[in-house]
């Protein structure tokens, strides 16, 4: 398979969005754009192009451990030639050249430009057909122009990593806006993707706000339910707790009805199926699994589409055992599994009045509703 690089430019000085430093280490939503837009590759090697003076705030933006950033030049195609200068040691063959004021980029539009490379084609970028009326001033009149065939340019752009340095190498005093300019200038073919209207570059403090907006994306919530009978036992599992009681829970696995829920809670919010997909019954590499671990593969698939859970909330229905002894417990233990601060997670308990088969004691159930965010350029908030 191709090896892909991804190559951030970050250099510029971003005066225009009228910020007190450079735009790129601005926060959107709490964190510096850079980042965000390094988090919208979580599956290459990315490195990052910066300008002069910018190390500590680079630095201080992605944290000591982050990749040894790249020294950029006075102008974007020096920046980029620099850039890709750096990698020549190690050369990928495929490399993505990303603005670094592109935070909102989706895993389609990657897709489709690594897809194209993959098909043969030497160059691949996203664009958006212009829909708007163009008109041009002469004199006093305005002159219509003819929108047909015009495109607003997006990045990632991408490449065969040898035929890009070497065009930026032969043409590296030409001004060029993008690198798609300077493949034509050495006669390789870009083919167009789909771009995406999200995909904006945010230069202006008006782009600021907008991009904040599309970043809280969209928040969902779920529910899950589960019921296990009581058996022969000392203890039952409720919630990551062991709780003492007369009888155990029958199940596959440790038979923990609330983490149960919850975890189905969750994978409803993602459209990802339920617990009994993840984790059959059948296969034995899950008979008596302690449950945490299917929360904390919920979770993980959460993230893995850039989400966050905001909140959880489960109900306990049984007679026996009390659960009020040991709530607490059982907050700072799902807190504790999904990294959530405790205030965000609710555990209940009822009875059904002596109703049912949890009313005759025969075993207990849960129910659980979670709360996720998910990003506006997630797959599961419709942008795949």
């Amino acid at each position: 398979m191709p090896r892909t690089a991804i190559l951030i430019v970050a250099a510029g000085k971003g005066e225009r969005a009228g910020r007190a430093g450079p735009k790129q280490y601005e926060p959107l939503t709490g964190q510096p754009m850079l980042v965000r837009t390094v988090q919208a590759f979580p599956d290459w090697p990315v490195r990052v192009v910066i300008g002069p003076g910018q190390e500590a705030l680079y630095r201080g933006a992605m944290g000591p451990d982050a990749p040894e950033p790249i020294a950029g030049g006075p102008r974007r195609q020096d920046s980029v030639r620099l850039g890709l200068e750096a990698l020549a040691g190690d050369p990928p063959d495929f490399v993505l050249i990303h603005d670094a004021a592109r935070p909102l980029v989706s895993r389609a539009i990657i897709a489709r430009v690594i897809a194209a490379l993959e098909a043969g084609a030497a160059g691949a970028a996203p664009m958006q057909a212009v829909a708007d009326t163009l008109r041009r001033k002469e004199g006093e009149c305005w002159i219509t122009v003819p929108r047909e065939g015009l495109y607003r340019a997006q990045t990632p752009q991408g490449f065969r990593f040898a035929d890009i340095l070497k065009a930026h190498r032969d043409h590296a005093g030409t001004d060029a806006t993008d690198d798609v300019a300077i493949a034509g200038l050495a006669g390789l073919a870009v083919e167009a993707v789909p771009g995406e209207e999200s995909n904006l570059k945010v230069t202006t403090e008006k782009d600021f706000i907008l991009a904040e907006r599309l970043l809280a994306g969209e928040t969902r919530s779920a529910m899950g339910y589960d019921a296990h009978r009581f058996t022969a036992g000392d203890h039952v599992w409720l919630c990551g707790v062991k709780v003492p009681h007369d009888h155990g829970l029958e199940g596959h696995s440790d038979a923990d009805a609330g983490l149960h829920a919850l975890t189905d809670a969750i994978l409803g919010c993602i459209s990802a199926g339920d617990i009994g997909q993840h984790f059959p019954p059948t296969d034995d590499r899950w008979k008596d699994a302690p449950s945490w671990k299917f929360l904390d593969h919920a979770h993980a698939l959460v993230k893995q589409k850039g989400g966050a859970i905001l909140h959880c909330d489960v109900t306990l229905i049984c007679e026996r055992p009390k659960i009020g002894p040991h709530r607490q417990a059982m907050r700072a233990r799902i807190a504790e599994i999904l990294s959530l601060a405790i205030d965000r997670v609710s555990v209940k308990a009822t009875t059904t009045e002596g109703m049912g088969f949890t009313g005759r004691r025969e075993g207990l159930a849960a129910q659980a509703i979670a709360t996720v965010r998910l990003p506006s350029n997630s797959d599961a908030a419709g942008q795949g």
